[in-house]
């Protein structure tokens, strides 16, 4: 396995801190209080300079406490062992009729990755005029939170792997059921072939009751809080009060019935990516009700969208804040420069794009991931003898392959997006990641015992939302689900793997985390964090 992840002029970058840091700081002019001796003002502005300076290196020593040693992760080694790179990522490379990376094109991408040298990024030959999705943002160093090379993912599922196998065989039935509306999971015929065929694999790693997936576990995320109440997080379907506005949750969603690539030139053409014409819209905006409606809501969204909108819809509840904050316990101080609106407003998308440079530092520099549409072109090709390649037997041999093939003549992964996948690589996924890192504040926030008020679902048509009468649904459930509805949906669009999910939920948190740690220490007053963390386990801060 390659071990080594490249780190450009990280001594250069290491250089570069420490010269700012021993560098002379301009004098700030001292505002005098009045009345106030002069020389006692200056003397109370030198000391809170110098406690400012103090507090700086005190994070950044708990930063190299975290950062060193840097991790070094793995890969799971099929890269180094497959020179033809069958199961890396390469979509928007040059590739042959088979789908397969030119060689020349992906040892360019391998020298930049192991440079970091702008120049050899620059050099990279693309197939056609979409570019690659910013590889260098995984070398970009932060001033908060966990260094994005301090983090790490377990290695992906191997292609000759049955958890592999497990994930495609799941994005297949996803493929097949986006139009099925998520009430009648229950009935509907296709949901229970569903649950069956994934029952019967040998290590697809969903939630299950007792040892078989049914419809109340079916395509739900691995945390707590998913298996809850409706498969859709109540932040989906609530209006958002947005200061005198309020945004309605219907959403503009794709037309049922309308998949992508499934011809294999249109397949080979996406591989090089063509722009292909886009998905034909429903002209009447809908609640979301179907994982088809799900995957435009993630096609299009700003990557905090959801969960800015979660933090609104408990601002304007009067969600109580953990009983750890201030303005939780206060008797005469609400909070709002800290521990109020604007700091857990600001704080949600804050931590957005140190989550995303986490991500994108194990996409491109550790993993290239192959993602699930190129996969699907390797099973049409070794199933119509074009080639052979070393696939896990479950994926060949399952139900979801035969009614693909059955509706579409191909092997090939119906894709609800008609470019496909985005240029960059599966593992993890950039929703999922942020998506961790978001509800991850939202609990440490809010008190996520308390019991959202009048819960509802969206009716079969999408047009209307009634009443939930279940079970009561919590705050921290619910951003459970919130997060695992975001990161699924990709997965349901044929774009991610669950792994790229759940390890990119997990990831997220972990820099959140970080940031919450190191922020802790700036405020005047003393406060503790307390939340559940994905894994069911619960940590304070």
């Amino acid at each position: 396995m390659d071990r080594s992840i490249p780190r450009r002029t990280f001594l250069r970058g290491a250089a570069a801190v420490t010269a700012a840091v021993s560098g002379a700081v301009p004098p700030v002019e001292a505002q005098l209080v009045p009345g106030e001796n002069p020389k006692r003002s200056r003397r109370s502005y030198r000391r809170r300079g110098e406690q400012c300076f103090h507090y700086r290196v005190k994070a950044a020593r708990l930063s190299r406490a975290r950062n060193r040693p840097l991790l070094v992760p793995e890969n799971n080694g099929e890269e180094a062992e497959f020179a033809d790179r069958r199961w890396s990522y390469s979509k928007g490379l040059p590739h042959d009729r088979l789908g397969v990376v030119q060689p020349f094109a992906y040892d360019a991408l391998l020298r930049a990755v192991r440079t970091g040298d702008p120049a050899d990024f620059d050099a990279i030959p693309i197939a056609g005029a979409q570019k690659l999705k910013n590889p260098q943002g995984g070398l970009a160093f932060d001033l908060e939170g966990p260094d994005s090379f301090s983090l790490a993912i377990p290695p992906a599922p191997r292609a000759d792997s049955p958890e592999n196998s497990a994930e495609m065989v799941e994005a297949y039935w996803m493929a097949l059921l986006r139009d099925v509306p998520f009430r009648t999971w229950n009935t509907d015929p296709l949901a229970a072939a569903a649950c069956d065929d994934l029952s019967r694999l040998s290590d697809y790693r969903a939630p299950k009751e007792g040892a078989l997936i049914t419809p109340a576990t079916l395509f739900r995320g691995n945390s707590t809080g998913d298996l809850i109440g409706p498969w859709v997080s109540q932040f989906l379907w609530r209006d958002v009060p947005l200061g005198t506005l309020t945004i309605s949750p219907r959403q503009r969603t794709a037309l049922p019935g309308v998949d992508f690539m499934t011809t294999y030139d249109d397949w080979l053409a996406v591989q090089n990516v063509a722009f292909p014409p886009g998905e034909p819209v429903d002209p009447v905006q809908r609640y979301i009700r179907s994982l088809r409606d799900l995957c435009h809501y993630v096609h299009y969204d700003a990557l905090y969208e959801a969960y800015l909108n979660a933090c609104l819809i408990l601002l304007g509840l009067g969600a109580p804040y953990d009983p750890g904050l201030p303005s939780a316990s206060s008797h005469n101080q609400y909070g709002f420069v800290e521990f109020g609106p604007p700091h857990v407003l600001s704080l949600v998308t804050e931590v957005a794009t140190r989550a995303l440079k986490a991500v994108w530092a194990q996409k491109w520099f550790v993993h290239r991931r192959i993602r699930p549409e190129a996969f699907s072109g390797r099973v049409h090709n070794h199933l119509t003898g074009r080639a052979s390649y070393g696939i896990d037997p479950e994926v060949l041999g399952s139900e979801a392959l035969r009614r693909v093939y059955d509706a579409t003549g191909t092997y090939l992964l119906p894709m609800a997006f008609p470019e496909g996948s985005p240029t960059h690589p599966a593992y993890a996924s950039g929703h999922a990641t942020v998506a961790g890192a978001c509800v991850t504040v939202l609990k440490a926030f809010f008190d996520e015992a308390w019991e959202l008020p009048d819960p509802v679902q969206a009716t079969d048509d999408g047009l209307g939302l009634e009443p939930w009468t279940g079970v009561r649904l919590t705050v921290g459930n619910e951003l459970d689900k919130l997060a695992a509805n975001i990161a699924t949906a990709r997965d349901a669009a044929g774009v991610h793997w669950r792994t790229d999910a759940v390890e990119g939920m997990r990831l997220g948190e972990q820099v959140a985390i970080g940031i919450l740690e190191e922020q802790k220490a700036c405020y005047n007053q003393g406060f503790s964090l307390t939340l559940r963390r994905l894994d069911g386990s619960t940590i304070t801060i």
